[in-house]
């Protein structure tokens, strides 16, 4: 998607931490313009009193839901509804539903029914249901890894350290996510560009994402990978460089 799709921002507050907000409005940034933002919650309640700085700062719109019955959650129902109206409005072409709740998957289905991309936010625990429903899916845990590496790069008096290179956990799962993906894009001697490795992954795993194996960038973690040769060659232009990976096997 264009990074200038407009898309809708709905966070249940009850299931997500304020302290990651402006991380996630800086990840949402990547793939368009938040031009709706609504967290929904029942605000008169102590427990979300940790959200009010963040919402007024990243200007998003508190929804309020009361608890009509003990032990049930409206405010659930209450972003379901305001997404389907949303969805109709015409006037979208995303959505980033934010929560680790699994009530939301058939939400995230029926809006790719429609043709819409759906972003996921949540924590690790998020049920695979609600994962699997979405187009893409990103763990908050992600969130702020760029500016933490950033920091602890840092030395005394303002000085850079060196940025040192990082062993790779093999890791089962991504081995055989990787080795599809570029068996999937590769051309007749093996080698796949980067970016169809990158799109393959996308729709084999919604919730890939480099920085899960503790590398900011796909080609990082690709080169990192034994398995793996990255190579850069220039493209026919002689300016545009292209990033092409192949299998060592």
């Amino acid at each position: 998607m264009a990074n200038g799709a407009r898309l809708a921002v709905l966070i249940d507050a009850d299931n997500s931490n304020p302290g990651r907000l402006p991380q996630l409005m800086a990840e949402i940034a990547k793939y368009g313009n938040a031009s709706v933002r609504r967290a929904y919650g029942n605000w008169t309640s102590g427990h979300l009193g940790g959200w009010k700085n963040g919402l007024l700062t990243h200007s998003v719109t508190p929804i309020q839901q009361f608890n009509y019955t003990t032990g049930k959650n409206a405010t659930d129902s209450a972003l379901i509804i305001d997404a389907m109206d949303l969805m109709y409005s015409g006037h979208l072409e995303g959505f980033c539903i934010v929560s680790s709740d699994s009530d939301f998957t058939r939400l995230a289905a029926r809006i790719r029914e429609q043709g819409m991309t759906v972003y996921g936010f949540g924590e690790r625990k998020t049920p695979q249901a609600f994962v699997a429903a979405c187009d893409k899916f990103i763990y908050t845990e992600n969130l702020g890894v760029d500016e933490e590496e950033e920091a602890a790069a840092e030395g005394k008096g303002g000085a850079r350290k060196p940025a040192q290179k990082k062993p790779l956990k093999r890791d089962r799962k991504l081995d055989l996510l990787l080795r599809e993906a570029v068996d999937s894009a590769s051309d007749d001697n093996g080698w796949a560009t980067l970016g169809a490795v990158g799109n393959n992954l996308s729709r084999l795993a919604p919730d890939f994402d480099s920085r899960s194996w503790g590398y900011r960038k796909l080609k990082d973690l690709v080169a990192a990978h034994p398995d793996f040769k990255l190579e850069e060659r220039t493209a026919a232009d002689g300016r545009t460089p292209t990033l092409l990976v192949r299998s060592k096997k």
